[in-house]
């Protein structure tokens, strides 16, 4: 299983920003499929799950109605769509297949003026 996060990088507040995450080794359209982020210091966070077919989402308080997660089954990818980002969403974000222990490298956002 391989899990690859990319389109992070440093933006100012009120920008956006979309992650990818590009996924091989499992078949990806069985899965659901999670973002998580972790900021120094603190514990990883679930920022947003899709279900296997893209049916259903959840997302985390601190990002409903900024962030948006969707997929694209035919190219085994994940995306974390970041709007409004504010500067207490400044983490290192990591894609996961839901439930399983299979985890990218990450990728970091920094939000900053």
């Amino acid at each position: 299983v391989q899990l690859v996060e990319s389109g992070g990088g440093l933006v100012q507040p009120g920008s956006s920003l979309r992650l990818s995450c590009a996924t091989s080794g499992f078949s990806f359209s069985r899965y659901a499929m999670s973002w998580y982020r972790q900021a120094p210091g603190k514990e990883r966070e679930l920022v947003a799950t899709i279900s296997s077919a893209g049916g259903s989402i959840n997302y985390a308080d601190s990002v409903k109605g900024r962030f948006t997660i969707s997929r694209d089954n035919a190219k085994n990818k994940v995306y974390l769509q970041m709007n409004s980002l504010k500067p207490e969403d400044t983490a290192v974000y990591y894609c996961n297949v839901a439930s399983h222990p299979y985890w990218g490298q990450g990728t970091q956002v920094t939000v900053s003026s």
